[in-house]
């Protein structure tokens, strides 16, 4: 008898937790020894505070309108985290409830308390600024949380591991472009946070995608259609679901998604190389023993990058800023 998907599902990640303890001592860092935000913002309880204050605002003066709105929309997403954990900690395989839980419930906490840490200095950097209406953010961010949203994994660890995979990337992608930009205009501290906000990311995709890779290991038709599966259904990011006050569940999305695309802090080509990036990184091209349906999944997913550029060919971004709740071009000065 053919074992239903959701039992092989779960016994492959049975077969895998042997692996993850060995992986969380590889991606991921003690709580005694990474970076927490008060390494990367002035301290308070010093006569100089106020002096580190008056820099903040005057260099954040200098950043352009949409590298604003990029950075809040990035800072917003970070700070929904309650909604990734319980997301990760229903996923068929993780165990947050016998005993004190299994090795992919610890794995999950622990990934969380390090992503934690980056809303939490992006949104005391927002604050100590002065450029952004704290209270509109504030509003989006619990709306965010609130709202929930339906990133097209349902509880399959192997779609979810795509999407943490492909997400994780994409905001190392996002960050390190705000650091980048934010070094340009000598906001040296902002591109500092930012810089090592992507190498946690970075470390994060890494830990996903070997999980993928493990996976493609012992069950490689399956994981081949999971994976052709979220493609088709496309890679829904947390910005999707953004709203300001008074609107409806996304609709901030498109104008925000324009800022960034227009400052070129995440654009449709981004998302087109990650897509080429977890090919090359799963080789996919060279996998063997693929029943017929993932052969067709295969096959899928090869041709899918060209098809994407040539719609990303014909995207047409407005020259001009939507204008934000969030930021107001009175408060930044451009």
């Amino acid at each position: 008898m053919i074992k239903p998907l959701k039992n092989i599902r779960i016994e492959v990640m049975q077969s895998l937790e042997s692996k993850v303890e060995s992986f969380m001592d590889q991606f991921l860092i003690p709580i005694e020894k990474i970076w927490q935000p008060s390494d990367f913002l002035p301290d308070s309880t010093v006569d100089g505070f106020f002096d580190k204050l008056k820099e903040i605002r005057e260099l954040a003066k200098e950043l352009p309108y949409d590298l604003w709105v990029a950075l809040v929309g990035d800072t917003i997403t970070e700070e929904a985290l309650p909604t990734y954990e319980s997301w990760l900690m229903d996923v068929e395989g993780v165990n947050q409830v016998e005993g004190k839980g299994n090795v992919w419930s610890k794995w999950v906490r622990q990934w969380t308390s390090e992503e934690n840490r980056h809303g939490d200095v992006l949104n005391k950097y927002l604050y100590l600024s002065g450029r952004v209406n704290m209270r509109e953010v504030e509003v989006t961010t619990q709306h965010l949380i609130a709202d929930g949203f339906d990133i097209g994994t349902d509880r399959d660890p192997y779609k979810n591991f795509v999407y943490t995979s492909f997400q994780e990337l994409a905001t190392y992608i996002s960050h390190n472009r705000v650091a980048k930009m934010a070094r340009t205009y000598g906001n040296t501290a902002l591109s500092k946070m930012c810089r090592i906000i992507s190498g946690d990311e970075m470390r994060h995709h890494k830990a996903y995608s070997a999980f993928v890779d493990e996976i493609f290991k012992v069950d490689p038709s399956n994981m081949m259609i999971a994976f052709k599966e979220m493609m088709v259904h496309k890679i829904v990011m947390p910005a999707h679901f953004l709203r300001e006050s008074g609107q409806t569940i996304g609709a901030a999305f498109e104008d925000f998604s324009n800022s960034a695309q227009r400052i070129g802090v995440y654009t449709a080509q981004d998302y087109i190389d990650i897509l080429k990036e977890l090919i090359k990184v799963w080789d996919i091209p060279s996998l063997n023993d693929l029943s017929d349906e993932a052969e067709k999944a295969r096959d899928y997913l090869m041709k899918l990058p060209a098809r994407m550029e040539r719609v990303a060919q014909r995207m047409v971004i407005p020259d001009e800023s939507y204008i934000f709740k969030w930021v107001q071009p009175a408060l930044v000065g451009k």
